[in-house]
């Protein structure tokens, strides 16, 4: 039987926002494992969503950089011990530097420079993280910073016309992309990048909690939360931010139609500080 401490109970309050006993009781039945604590929750009714990554108390910053030509960019996520230093100039042009560097050789040794930026700002700083894109073939990427740095996404979008790529309506296009994933949080593309345990996952939940319906209602019932669920994680299926009559998948359709081309996004990350990679 795993020792349940006080601490994963509160990772578990966090993710799930159940209350403490509930928590230490659902991971005694889970034997401590995490993912199956927050299943028992939902399976219950008593969590209604669970928060897959757990945050860590991390202060920082998410970088970026895009070469020239905006065939290559970076994010990184940059961490320190306090929110006063995460808000330092200097700080803050350590991170930039550090998302450029990486940008022009993925290979670059930081460690003299993190160790110089320790010095100077008085704290631990830690590069955590980071993520390169390089296109391929027609396209772009490009890049997003929120507001405070807390938030940042990298995204490679597609096009069959190398002329399309240096429209204002494409690069307002990308733009809009990014501003998607930052604020809607999307974990994929498309539904076919779900990950099969995960839809299991989703299945078995809705199966406990209308375990009293018939086969048959129960089957339509499935499929209904089923869509739900990819309309909140697959980005093409989300509702547009900025016109929520359509969804990201009709819009890149509609704005194809205008340039007449074949639009596509490829890939994305997006860093929030302080999660878990």
């Amino acid at each position: 039987m795993a020792e349940i401490t006080a601490a994963a109970v509160g990772k578990l309050r966090q993710m799930t926002n159940c209350g403490m006993m509930d928590c230490k009781n659902a991971l005694t039945e889970a034997d401590g494992d995490m993912d199956a604590a927050v299943d028992i929750l939902r399976k219950k009714g008593i969590a209604k969503a669970a928060k897959k990554a757990g945050r860590e108390a991390n202060e920082g910053v998410v970088a970026q950089h895009v070469l020239p030509g905006a065939r290559v960019g970076v994010i990184v996520e940059v961490n320190c011990e306090t929110d006063f230093v995460a808000k330092n100039d200097d700080f803050r042009a350590f991170a930039d530097n550090v998302a450029k560097k990486l940008a022009e050789d993925p290979n670059v040794d930081l460690e003299e420079d993190r160790t110089k930026a320790v010095q100077e700002v008085g704290e631990n700083i830690v590069i955590s993280r980071h993520h390169r894109m390089e296109v391929n073939g027609n396209g772009s990427v490009a890049t997003y910073i929120h507001t405070g740095g807390k938030i940042g996404v990298l995204v490679e979008v597609g096009a069959d016309k190398e002329e399309t790529v240096a429209t204002d309506d494409f690069k307002q296009f990308v733009r809009d992309v990014t501003l998607q994933i930052a604020a809607a949080s999307p974990h994929v593309v498309s539904r076919d990048q779900v990950d099969p345990q995960q839809v299991e996952r989703e299945k078995e939940v809705v199966k406990e909690q209308m375990s009293d319906k018939p086969a048959q209602a129960l089957n339509k019932i499935i499929e209904g939360k089923l869509e739900k669920f990819y309309q909140g994680i697959c980005l093409l299926e989300q509702g547009f931010v900025k016109n929520a009559d359509q969804t990201v998948k009709e819009h890149i359709h509609e704005v194809g139609n205008k340039l007449g081309d074949n639009l596509e996004v490829r890939r994305f990350v997006r860093f929030q500080v302080g999660e878990e990679s």
